[in-house]
């Protein structure tokens, strides 16, 4: 199974979000999520990356890729095992990222979203999904 993540920049609750994502992600490798597609951009990006790789310390089988939709876009490859360009064609770069967004969620079964406003890149993932008809775990 295959998760993938969409989230605000700015996480409201830091300490609260990362618990439940933990929490989400644990019961999900459980249930056999063994890959994980991460945009890295902001704050909720970067909590779930770092949750998959503290719970890589547990279950050593789990992947997590980051998906970067330019290549001057800079990754902290420390918290991934891969980096992965996704085949967007001729997008202008200011469409990149949404482009990148849909291609992870179209190579995704679940989607953990962290959503607090109906505007914004993180939302419009979040109806991309929903239109998709992928399960969401909604924080």
């Amino acid at each position: 199974m295959t998760v993938t993540f969409c989230g605000h920049r700015k996480v409201d609750n830091i300490k609260t979000i990362s618990n439940l994502l933990y929490m989400h992600i644990e019961n999900l490798i459980i249930s056999g999520a063994c890959y994980f597609l991460i945009g890295g951009y902001g704050e909720f990006d970067e909590l779930a990356a770092k949750t998959i790789r503290i719970l890589k310390a547990k279950y050593p089988y789990i992947e997590s890729t980051n998906i970067i939709p330019y290549k001057s876009k800079k990754s902290n490859a420390s918290l991934y095992d891969h980096i992965e360009y996704p085949p967007l064609g001729n997008v202008h770069q200011r469409y990149a990222i949404i482009k990148s967004n849909h291609y992870m969620v179209d190579k995704s079964d679940m989607v953990i979203a962290y959503i607090r406003r109906d505007t914004g890149g993180a939302f419009k993932t979040f109806s991309y999904a929903k239109r998709k008809h992928k399960k969401i775990i909604l924080l």
